[in-house]
């Protein structure tokens, strides 16, 4: 396979990210929730670098090429303790090459090794067996379904959450 590597987003990878929101046919068929600020991403990337303590986009590159990107976000569990709930978006050509499993582990691994979480998780629909077989091939445990949990197209969708625990990945050597 050729090298999948994450880096941070430049202002050249905003335009490949905008993709996934002026219109479906980067989205579809799994993420596209109709038109919505498309200048969120440039905002937010002029004042943060669109990395903060509570939230970061990555820049999924193959081969130094940009292909997509992974997000997590924190969820706050209680007063005092919080984990990481995290996705992914490629590009059409970049999708049933193993590029996002290899994007979600590296993922897993940066947040293990960044961060003090001990749990990771990651949502998708039912129906989106390709994601399902990427996230178990990253180390994913499949948690259970979550009844009308997102909407999109017209309907409310079941969703299947995954996660990851710090145990489960191998320490990366120092």
């Amino acid at each position: 396979m050729d090298l999948v590597t994450l880096r941070p987003v430049g202002e050249d990878d905003l335009t490949v990210m905008e993709r996934f929101l002026t219109g479906p046919e980067e989205s579809a068929p799994f993420q596209w929730y109709g038109w919505w600020d498309t200048g969120r991403w440039r905002r937010q990337w002029a004042e943060t670098g669109l990395i903060t303590d509570e939230a970061g986009h990555l820049i999924v590159a193959l081969d130094g090429e940009a292909v997509g990107f992974v997000a997590w976000r924190k969820i706050v569990a209680t007063r005092t303790s919080y984990y990481w709930n995290m996705g992914i978006a490629l590009l059409r050509e970049a999708r049933g090459k193993g590029v996002g499993t290899r994007a979600q582990r590296l993922l897993v691994e940066y947040l293990f090794a960044h961060t003090q979480v001990v749990r990771i998780e990651a949502d998708t629909e039912v129906e989106n067996i390709a994601e399902q077989r990427a996230l178990e091939k990253a180390g994913f445990t499949r948690e259970g379904v979550l009844r009308s949990v997102g909407f999109r197209d017209g309907r409310w969708r079941d969703g299947v959450r995954y996660s990851v625990l710090r145990e489960d990945v191998a320490p990366a050597d120092s």
